[in-house]
């Protein structure tokens, strides 16, 4: 048993490294990417996303192939595929093996959340099914911790490498810092390494779980799994159970004969009010911001007023925080259920949004549009500004030493492509932001162009860019908010990461594998999981272009919009589910569709 949960918490661990990982990485990468590989915006939010749309894809196909090779095998192939994609990011040298890298740890992450809790669900006792999904989950935040600290090491790093270039000359001072901030992204990922071997390995030692085993009429081998974490009568009233839930079960008294359901569709009339809830409690968890808030929060502090390191300092203290209140989590889900932690964590989620949303709202209001005059520096289609001296006293800016630090953040488009970039004035290395065609309109790829010549690519065309003129959409500068209101943030965000943990981060991998009816869970689960990874990927791919376009405070008030619908929906529509076997929960749907 111990074994068997220190596998599983494993996969939670690396489940969290995947969202975790770019929060660190994500500063340095903009710094070096961005002017190397002449990375947009959307790109950089594609990196950031594409974790969360591999986990898409491999949900389409996690439950077919748990089914097929078994929850243990599929356990082996994520932890392979993730051990994979370390060595893929690490040495990219360009946006498309850095984009695929990200895109195959997605892969892993989404076979992980599909199939651990899946693994869990059907090994453990139903008196300690809640403690183990919510140790899955303790390691999930442990992961976070784990990436969180890794991305504070490379900070310092960074840091003591700017402060021994300042006695530099100019370029020698830009490339040193430049150097620095590439060796930070790529060495935190080179880092996550050791875990993803250790999960491959540990998995190919675990047993099968009992459930498939039935499922395939292997009953020995199920009871012979039973037997290693049960005692006899327990292990064999189980084996019963499954017999029958699967169609499997012989009259007792005499001769008799098994008969499944009439009706195994995945919508049919018996499944169809469990499959949507778990989907709706998914998709609410994502709509929250949870994973976005993970990705970015180092780039959200440092928008809020907090510096360099202090800003991954406290990002470590988020991480804890979760780990922490997972661990009150794993305490209470089995002794006050579900729902009542639903409850509580969606309602304190509500409440830290709307705080983060008004605090950044109070200094979002004070920019200044500077758009004309931003416009006016162009040179035809190009435009190059370094946010120096006679740059901040142009755009009507103090622009002495000991000045507060200004922040000019302009979004800007030619044709149907736009970008948008923000510069420090407080930056060591101030490097210039470079508006081009050439950086922007990014050329056609084969796929792109299959897809456009069906009609069906959603993305801009490229010759629609060709001939553009440069267009400045936005063009805001504003102080940088304090040291003091960067902390206000960050308690709003400690809230709102508390809540999380205590309610959805535990209780959602409780309702994927719960409310699932055993006929329909590994693909129910799939489909499940890939509803909420899609909610998670569609954030995160647009919150870069978003916040320059609309500011941090219109995300949080949207995600604080579709957590009241979560509130609302663990209120009154999902059931408590403590101390039931699988079975019973199975049945408790079927009355209800019955009715």
């Amino acid at each position: 048993m111990r074994y068997l949960l220190f596998i599983a918490g494993m996969g939670g661990l690396l489940y969290g490294i995947d969202v975790g990982i770019i929060a660190g990485a994500l500063p340095y990468l903009e710094s070096t990417a961005s002017v190397a590989w002449k990375l947009s915006a959307q790109q950089l939010s594609f990196i950031v996303a594409a974790v969360l749309l591999g986990s898409v894809l491999s949900s389409l196909f996690a439950g077919a192939i748990a089914d097929a090779i078994g929850r243990r095998w599929a356990m082996v192939l994520a932890g392979a595929l993730f051990t994979a994609s370390i060595p893929l990011i690490a040495l990219s040298d360009g946006y498309v093996p850095l984009l695929l890298g990200r895109l195959l740890q997605g892969i892993s992450g989404g076979l992980i959340g599909v199939v651990v809790p899946l693994y869990l669900a059907e090994c453990l006792h139903a008196e300690k099914r809640g403690r183990g999904a919510a140790l899955f989950q303790l390691l999930l935040t442990i992961g976070l911790v784990a990436a969180a600290l890794i991305g504070l090491v490379q900070a310092q790093s960074v840091d003591s490498a700017t402060q021994a270039a300042q006695a530099l000359p100019e370029a020698a001072r830009a490339t040193a810092i430049f150097d620095a901030k590439d060796h930070a992204w790529r060495s935190i990922f080179w880092m996550c390494l050791t875990p993803g071997l250790v999960f491959t390995f540990g998995s190919a030692l675990l047993a099968e779980s009992p459930r498939w085993l039935v499922q395939r009429g292997r009953v020995d081998a199920a009871r012979a799994a039973l037997l290693r974490t049960r005692s006899a009568a327990d292990a064999e009233s189980e084996l019963r159970d499954m017999q029958a839930a699967a169609g499997m079960a012989a009259a007792r008294a005499g001769a008799g004969t098994t008969t499944a359901p009439a009706d195994d569709r995945l919508l049919s009339r018996r499944y169809v009010l469990p499959f949507l809830l778990a989907c709706l409690v998914l998709a609410c968890t994502q709509a929250t911001g949870i994973n976005s808030v993970l990705a970015y929060v180092v780039n959200i502090l440092n928008q809020a007023g907090l510096p360099g390191a202090t800003a991954n300092m406290a990002d470590v203290g988020l991480k804890l925080l979760n780990a922490i209140m997972t661990v009150v989590a794993v305490l209470l889900v089995d002794r006050k259920g579900r729902k009542f932690l639903l409850m509580l964590g969606s309602g304190g989620i509500v409440v830290s949004l709307l705080a983060a949303g008004l605090l950044f709202r109070s200094t979002e209001a004070e920019q200044r549009d500077v758009s004309a005059i931003v416009a006016a520096q162009a040179q035809g289609n190009t435009l190059s500004l370094r946010l120096d001296a006679p740059t901040l006293q142009a755009l009507g800016a103090p622009a002495s030493a000991g000045g507060t630090p200004q922040l000019l953040t302009v979004a800007y488009s030619y044709g149907p492509f736009t970008n948008v970039q923000t510069r420090r004035s407080d930056d060591p290395a101030l490097p210039a932001m470079v508006l081009s065609r050439d950086d922007t309109v990014q050329p056609d790829s084969v796929i792109g162009a299959f897809f456009r010549r069906l009609h069906l690519n959603p993305f801009a065309d490229p010759a629609a860019g060709r001939d553009a003129p440069l267009r400045i959409e936005q063009a805001h500068i504003s102080a940088l908010p304090s040291v003091a209101h960067g902390w206000q943030v960050t308690l709003a965000i400690c809230l709102f990461v508390a809540s999380f943990a205590v309610g959805p981060g535990v209780c959602v991998w409780l309702a994927l594998s719960e409310l699932m009816p055993t006929r329909i869970r590994s693909n129910g689960m799939s489909i499940a999981l890939l509803v909420n990874q899609f909610v998670s990927t569609t954030i995160a791919a647009v919150f870069l272009p978003t916040v320059g376009q609309h500011g941090y405070a219109a995300m949080f008030f949207f995600w604080a919009g579709c957590t009241v619908v979560y509130f609302l929906a663990a209120t009154f529509l999902l059931p408590e589910t403590k101390g039931k076997t699988l079975e019973e929960i199975e049945a408790h749907f079927a009355g209800a569709g019955a009715r």
